[in-house]
C-alpha cells in the first residue's frame, strides 16, 4: 500500500515499512491545501505536530486506513472524523518515557545544585564558589506523585542516587509500588510534610489542574525542591511564586506551563527557579524511536492487525453494535465510578451481561467499562481500542459472563470490580427510545436512579430520621438533592445506601458533617 511521509521521521521507520513490501513517499512541508491533494491516494499518513490532520484532509483520504502521529499526543488529529470515516488513529507514547524521566532527573540535580545559575554567573566573568552552595540528593527523601510509566523510571533512577523515595498514586498497586521502592501513601496531606523533593507525574484532568495551591505548599517541608516535567498547571502557579518570595519553597524546576509557548509568568522573574521550553520528548533518541514505534504501527494497521496504541474505535460488525451500543456508554460510565469507589488499584473486572444482550458478543463492553476505568488514571487517550491493552499492561484481569435468563430488565450489565480486599458493584440497564442509562444496583443494593454530573453515595445504619439529617447537612451547605434513591440488601437489614444526584460537588468539610452527624459508615463522592 501507499504511505505519505509528511514530517520527518527516521530513516529506520521509513526502511521499515519499505521492507514490508508498502510503498513511502516523504513530501515534507505540505501545504493544506496540497496535503488535501495528496492524500487521495493513499492508504496511510504519518505526521508529528505540525501537520494537521483536519476533517477536509481526512474526507479527501477516501483509501486512508490509517494516521500515525509520531508523538504523544494526537490533538492535530481529527479523531472524530477519523473514527467516523474508520481510519484507525495511532500515536507512539511511550517514545518519550525515557527522555522525560532523564528530563525529571536533569531538573532534580539543577535545581539542587543551582547549576544554570553558577553557569550564568561564569559566563558573566564572575568567580562565585560560596553563593553556588546545594544540596544533595543522597539519603534526601523525594515524593513522587503519579507512579505510571514515567514516575517509575524516575523512581528506578532516583533509587541510585540512594533517595527515600515515597509516593502517591490511587491507581498504583501496592505490588508495583513495592517493586520501584516506593512507600506509598494514601493521603497526600502525610507525604507532604516528609518531602525534601516533590516531582510530578500525573495526567491532566479536573482533579489535578491546581492539585498544589495555597494550603499544599504550605504543609510541604521548609526548603522543599519541586520539579514538573509532566502538565502545566499542576503546581499553581500565582501561589507556587508567593511561597518561593517567601522563602518556603528554596527552587522549582518547570518545563510545562498551562499555556505554550510560554515567555512571562510570575515565575520568571525568580533565579532560583530554573525554566525550560517543554524539553521533555527534545532528544534525539526520542524523536528517532518515536518515527521508528509509529511506523511498526502503521504497519500492522495496514496487515489488519491489532494497533495498540489506536487512539479510536476498531471497527465492529453492524449486528453487533446496533445491540450492544446502547450499552457503551452505560459500561463506560460504570468504569468511571467504579474507579471513584475504590479505594485501592483495580485488580480484576467482571461483566456480567443477562437478558437479551447476552446472546451476542458482549466483548466490547467490557473493553468500554476498562475505558471508564483508566480514563481517571491515564495520561493516554483511553478507548475502546486500547483499553484493552492497557489493562493488559496493568495486570487488570477482566472475565465476561452471560446469563440468558431476564431478571429485572429486558437487558442488565453488572461490572464487578475487585479492589484491595474487597469487590466493588454496579448494575446498569437502559431504558427508552433514547437510551437512558440507570443505576440498578450498587453493592448489591437494588435501586433505580438516572445519573448525573454529581452523585453522593453514603452507606449508614437504617434508622429513623436519617434522611433527614442528610438533607439538613446540604442544605445548610446550600446544596441542592435532585433526585435521590434508598437501596436496602433485604427486608430488615440493618444498614441502607442513598445514591442523590446532587447540584454540586460536596465538599470535604460538608462530607466530614456528614460523616458525623449521620453516623455514615462509607460514603463516595463521585464525579462524571
Amino acid at each position: 500500500m501507499k504511505v505519505l511521509v509528511a514530517e520527518k521521521i527516521a530513516e529506520a521507520g521509513i526502511g521499515l515499512l519499505r521492507d514490508a513490501g508498502h510503498e513511502v513517499d516523504v513530501k515534507l512541508e505540505l501545504s493544506p491545501e496540497q496535503l488535501i491533494s495528496e492524500i487521495v491516494n493513499y492508504q496511510a499518513l504519518i505526521i508529528r505536530s505540525a501537520t494537521r490532520a483536519t476533517r477536509e484532509v481526512i474526507e479527501a483520504g477516501s483509501q486512508l486506513k490509517i494516521i500515525g502521529r509520531a508523538g504523544v499526543g494526537v490533538d492535530n488529529v481529527d479523531v472524530t472524523t477519523a473514527t467516523e470515516r474508520g481510519v484507525i488513529v495511532c500515536n507512539a507514547p511511550t517514545s518519550n518515557i525515557i527522555s522525560a524521566a532523564e528530563q525529571t532527573m536533569a531538573l532534580l540535580l539543577a535545581v539542587a545544585r543551582r547549576t544554570p545559575q553558577a553557569n550564568a554567573s561564569m559566563k558573566a566573568h564572575q568567580w562565585d564558589r560560596g553563593r553556588f552552595t546545594g544540596s544533595e540528593l543522597y539519603q534526601k527523601t523525594l515524593a513522587i506523585f503519579g507512579l505510571g510509566r514515567i514516575g517509575g523510571l524516575v523512581a528506578e533512577r532516583a533509587r541510585a542516587f540512594e533517595m527515600r523515595l515515597i509516593g502517591f498514586d490511587p491507581y498504583c498497586s501496592p505490588e508495583r509500588a513495592a517493586h520501584l521502592g516506593v512507600t506509598l501513601y494514601d493521603n497526600i496531606d502525610e507525604i507532604l510534610p516528609q518531602a525534601d523533593f516533590i516531582t510530578v507525574h500525573l495526567p491532566k484532568t479536573n482533579e489535578t489542574i491546581g492539585m498544589f495551591g495555597p494550603e499544599q505548599f504550605a504543609r510541604m517541608k521548609d526548603g522543599v525542591y519541586l520539579v514538573n516535567t509532566a502538565r502545566g498547571g499542576i503546581y499553581n502557579i500565582d501561589s507556587l511564586a508567593d511561597f518561593v518570595a517567601a522563602g518556603k519553597i528554596a527552587a522549582a524546576g518547570i518545563d510545562v506551563f498551562e499555556k505554550e509557548p510560554c515567555t512571562d509568568s510570575p515565575l520568571h522573574e525568580f533565579e532560583n527557579i530554573i525554566l525550560t521550553p517543554h524539553l521533555g520528548a527534545s532528544t534525539v533518541e526520542a524523536q528517532a524511536r518515536a518515527g521508528l514505534q509509529i511506523a511498526e504501527y502503521v504497519r500492522l494497521g495496514l496487515e489488519g492487525k491489532m494497533v495498540p496504541t489506536a487512539v479510536n474505535v476498531d471497527l465492529v460488525p453492524e449486528d453487533v453494535m446496533s445491540a450492544v451500543a446502547p450499552f457503551i456508554d452505560a459500561c463506560q460510565l460504570g468504569g468511571v465510578i467504579l474507579a471513584q469507589l475504590a479505594s485501592e488499584a483495580i485488580s480484576s473486572l467482571t461483566v456480567n451481561v443477562s437478558g437479551d444482550l447476552s446472546g451476542y458478543d458482549v466483548s466490547l463492553l467490557g473493553t468500554s467499562a476498562l475505558r471508564g476505568i483508566f480514563s481517571r488514571s491515564s495520561d493516554d487517550p483511553v478507548n475502546l481500542v486500547n483499553a484493552a491493552y492497557i489493562a493488559e499492561q496493568r495486570g487488570v484481569n477482566l472475565t465476561i459472563n452471560t446469563d440468558p435468563l431476564h431478571y429485572e430488565y429486558a437487558s442488565e450489565v453488572s461490572l464487578v470490580a475487585h479492589s484491595g480486599n474487597r469487590d466493588i458493584e454496579i448494575g446498569l440497564t437502559i431504558s427508552g427510545p433514547s437510551g437512558l442509562v440507570r443505576i440498578v444496583s450498587v453493592f448489591g443494593y437494588r435501586l433505580d436512579l438516572i445519573p448525573r454530573e454529581n452523585i453522593l453515595i453514603l452507606r449508614y445504619e437504617d434508622t429513623p430520621g436519617k434522611l433527614g439529617r442528610i438533607g439538613t447537612v446540604l442544605g445548610n451547605a446550600n446544596i441542592n438533592i435532585a433526585t435521590m434513591e434508598i437501596g436496602i440488601l433485604e427486608e430488615g437489614q440493618a444498614e441502607a445506601i442513598v445514591l442523590m444526584n446532587v447540584s454540586e460537588p460536596v465538599g470535604d468539610a460538608v462530607f466530614a458533617e456528614l460523616k458525623e452527624v449521620v453516623g455514615v459508615t462509607e460514603g463516595w463522592r463521585v464525579n462524571l
